[in-house]
């Protein structure tokens, strides 16, 4: 997974033991921009970045951490589909291996916003991805983000209570985007 190098940008996409070496940085940024994010969340990228598939995309300015992206497939057993507040159809829930990847995280500091950092770590992150199709939970008050996902081809499929992948801690509510990937 190769280092590329856009206007002074550089996009590297890892997979989990090469992101490790990149956690402190990570975790600094997730901190600065979610600011309930705390123990919890390290322990969650580190169980992330040990699961098969996982796959992380982050852009650097020198050695600056500008923005990173984040996911991985979505196992048979998922609770990811478990909290939505309708009734969703059995097919579009059921997961086999191959089927879902979640995408779990994108964060761009907010000084190098509006570059386009945030849809080529989005693009980076699913290019080439074997799945079927990705899903991600959003607040519904993160209006640019959700503006951008729309933007990028994702659609609302459900809403969930209770704080799931890429949540911050207190979150209760979360709109559940599908994105069809291509083949």
């Amino acid at each position: 997974m190769g280092d590329v190098t856009a206007a002074g940008i550089s996009f590297r996409l890892l997979d989990g033991p090469r992101a490790a070496a990149s956690e402190d940085d990570l975790l600094a940024l997730r901190a600065q921009e979610c600011p309930d994010a705390g123990i919890e969340d390290a322990r969650q990228l580190r169980v992330w970045r040990r699961q098969p598939g996982f796959a992380l995309a982050e852009a650097r300015h020198g050695g600056y951490l500008v923005g990173w992206a984040a996911g991985m497939p979505l196992r048979a057993s998922t609770s990811w589909w478990k909290d939505v507040t309708s009734p969703l159809p059995g097919d579009l829930t059921a997961e086999r291996p191959g089927r879902t990847f979640a995408f779990t995280t994108l964060i761009v500091r907010p000084a190098w916003r509006k570059q386009g950092i945030g849809a080529e770590l989005h693009r980076r992150l699913l290019a080439g991805r074997p799945e079927e199709r990705a899903t991600i939970t959003i607040s519904p008050a993160a209006t640019a983000a959700q503006r951008a996902l729309r933007a990028w081809g994702w659609r609302k499929v459900a809403r969930t209570r209770g704080a799931g992948p890429g949540a911050s801690a207190g979150e209760s509510v979360r709109d559940v985007l599908l994105l069809f990937l291509p083949r």
